[in-house]
């Protein structure tokens, strides 16, 4: 028994040693504590893109409100001025005609926005089209795809976050 509880003291005492060290060697930080892992390309994400779509206040009459965040991986800081393009079936044309295109930049704290139309059921789900191309903006991340499905082809809006790797 004797043994038992000096061999538990050893190792508290080891153990609390190597915090001590180890908190001031930065051996022992938690692993990626503010680690924000980045948002992977999803399948038929780039499905009728557009390259170089142009920035618009608006893609045709609106009525639908596609919104979301960009961050950078690992620390989660919001990034301004980031290029972000949409595209959807809408009740005014296919996400393949032009006028279904366009792109907005995200503000100070990292969000975009853009009016469109409603998005319509294309091949049997709702959804839209969103990217970060890096030919297209000077910000040195990571290209990223994505579509996300919505819950319901009756949703007004649809929210989409990315978090970008830098290249």
């Amino acid at each position: 028994m004797t043994h038992l509880i000096q061999t538990r003291r050893s190792l508290l005492k080891t153990g609390a040693a190597a915090a001590t060290v180890g908190a001031t060697t930065g051996l022992l930080t938690p692993a990626r504590a503010a680690g924000l892992a980045p948002t992977p390309t999803m399948r038929g994400g780039a499905n009728n893109y557009r390259a170089g779509a142009p920035i618009v206040e608006r893609i045709g009459g609106g009525g639908f409100q596609m919104t979301g965040t960009v961050r950078r991986a690992g620390d989660g800081i919001p990034l301004k001025g980031i290029r972000i393009q949409m595209w959807a079936h809408t009740t005014e044309g296919h996400e393949r005609d032009q006028r279904s295109h366009g792109a907005t930049l995200t503000d100070a704290n990292g969000i975009f926005r853009m009016d469109m139309p409603q998005i319509v059921p294309a091949f049997g789900q709702p959804h839209g089209h969103l990217a970060y191309d890096a030919e297209y903006d000077g910000n040195g991340f990571e290209t990223v795809f994505l579509r996300p499905i919505m819950n319901s082809a009756s949703d007004t809006s649809l929210d989409v976050d990315f978090v970008l790797l830098p290249a």
